[in-house]
């Protein structure tokens, strides 16, 4: 139980003995079952056993749900509570993904409620039976999973009552609307080096041509107000994307002693697995859609409550824009970043700037342009710092751009010589701005803002819409208290331009 929070595995524990069946031993086996098809379990509870009735819920949760703000989904993080209860919720996930798109197979993964057992239990002897109809159970790729990875089996009870999967099928069946074979995962283990394993087998399958649906409750149990707060700690660590940041919240938001939370992450070895696929994958965005909890149902209980997130994995548009007279190659950008490297490198540790020689560049690196060096650490912002236009040849201005973010952003101490091992950098080359009269004109991830009054200004870059997952009116807001000093509504009265960026990092070049 390494690096675990205890009271995570408490309350999975303390579930295995009030739901198992008694006299129950979990078994697992590698063979290739007799078919069965998988009897419904969570339907009469759960959801509508009725065809009719339940095809008429799931209208109505769509109806109500968050509309589409994403594209090229590759996988949803989704409630498994009963719909009364977070069916909104769920249906706002789904609710981002295209229904025309054909996806080869759909991997639901869910965290086991009843049976305690090593690694992760996939459903290989027949399909699954919901009112809607069968859904196929690509029997040929999960008796490969099992083959050839120790960390797979087929377990019998993990699946026999398990509703973490089974009520995530019929909104699959509602709102897809091309036909896809299931890849069913009830994960049992409590390590997170099992669920490291998991995600090595899985990952070549989170390719864009299949769908990850991470079936996961939040909070459990804490007041209205207190799962509002733990939720969202939770939810932000997830969206950073890097697998122990998860770990280490749900360890200190069990130490807060939060009255009756008997865990913060239901599903916390699913959401994990997924981390441990994604992490360090720049080319993935993570988006947070809509939350609930039990609270705001229509039974309004806000004593003790279930909280609910529906956030979005989607592929980055790697297009870099066509900027106006430019097109950078990936000559350009290798070029620049090695500007950036050379220059962070040396001026460090030997507080030199290295001279450069500009003999074989193209024209674009030699045309005046703004840009903007972004330096992280672990992931983590370590500095920024650019200029919007520049008299100097854009090669010049990365790397005085280069020197001003590792040693002049007031928001972080100057960079030392022993972290520039651990440094990436991200350059931003940035178009002429254009001052917009509406908001309606900005489109997220596309374009930056810059908000001026007065002497006062700030600006965000385009991909900060995208790393954060803001609203349009979070990513004005922020900007104009954060970065001018305007206050939350500032921008309201404020001059506001839009610019767009040419972005390229390391990470992308490797």
């Amino acid at each position: 139980m390494k690096n675990i929070p205890k009271i995570q595995s408490w309350f999975w524990l303390v579930l295995i003995f009030l739901l198992a069946e008694p006299g129950c031993r979990s078994q697992e086996s590698k063979t290739i079952p007799v078919p069965v098809d998988r009897p419904m379990s969570a339907a009469g509870s759960f959801y509508p056993s009725d065809p009719a009735e339940l095809r008429a819920l799931l209208g109505n949760l769509f109806s109500k749900a968050k509309p589409a703000s994403t594209k090229d989904v590759i996988a949803i993080i989704c409630p498994h509570a009963g719909y009364e209860f977070s069916g909104i919720v769920a249906a706002s996930s789904y609710n981002q993904i295209d229904p025309g798109k054909q996806y080869d197979n759909v991997f639901i993964i869910g965290s086991s409620h009843h049976v305690a057992f090593m690694g992760a239990s996939i459903y290989n002897a027949g399909d699954y039976q919901t009112p809607l109809g069968k859904i196929k159970v690509n029997l040929d790729l999960a008796n490969k999973l099992i083959k050839e990875n120790s960390v797979f089996s087929y377990n019998p009870a993990a699946d026999r009552n398990e509703h973490s999967i089974e009520v995530q099928v019929p909104f699959l069946q509602y709102y897809l609307k091309k036909s896809f074979t299931l890849v069913p995962i009830v994960l049992g283990t409590q390590s997170a080096e099992s669920c490291r394993k998991i995600a090595k087998a899985l990952k070549p399958y989170l390719n864009g041509n299949n769908l990850f649906v991470i079936s996961t409750d939040f909070s459990h149990y804490p007041p209205y107000n207190d799962a509002l707060s733990v939720d969202k700690k939770t939810c932000d660590a997830i969206l950073i994307n890097q697998p122990d940041r998860l770990l280490s919240t749900l360890k200190e938001n069990e130490e807060k002693n939060v009255t009756n939370l008997a865990t913060s992450l239901c599903g916390w070895t699913s959401v994990l697995t997924l981390l441990y696929m994604t992490e360090g994958d720049s080319g993935i965005a993570m988006t947070p859609v809509y939350y609930q909890n039990s609270g705001d149902s229509k039974y309004q209980d806000k004593g003790q409550v279930v909280g609910y997130w529906s956030i979005v994995l989607s592929k980055k548009d790697k297009t870099i824009p066509a900027l106006p007279g430019f097109h950078l190659s990936n000559k350009d950008k290798k070029e620049l970043l090695k500007i950036a490297r050379t220059t962070l490198e040396q001026y460090i540790r030997y507080n030199k700037t290295p001279e450069i020689n500009a003999s074989g560049f193209s024209e674009i690196l030699k045309t005046p342009s703004g840009a903007f060096v972004t330096l992280k650490e672990d992931g983590i912002l370590r500095g920024c710092i650019g200029r919007f236009t520049a008299e100097e040849p854009l090669y010049q201005v990365v790397q005085q751009m280069a020197i001003a973010s590792s040693t002049q952003d007031n928001r972080f101490p100057p960079v030392e010589a022993k972290e520039t091992g651990k440094i990436s950098i991200e350059i931003s080359v940035l178009s002429p701005m254009k001052k917009i009269n509406s908001i309606d004109e900005i489109v997220m991830g596309k374009h930056g803002i810059y908000i001026k009054k007065g002497t006062l200004s700030g600006t965000f870059l385009p991909q900060v819409a995208t790393e954060t997952g803001w609203s349009k009116e979070d990513f004005l807001g922020h900007c104009s208290r954060d970065k001018a000093g305007l206050g939350w509504n500032g921008w309201k009265d404020a001059e506001i331009y839009i610019y767009e960026a040419a972005v390229f990092s390391e990470e992308d070049s490797n």
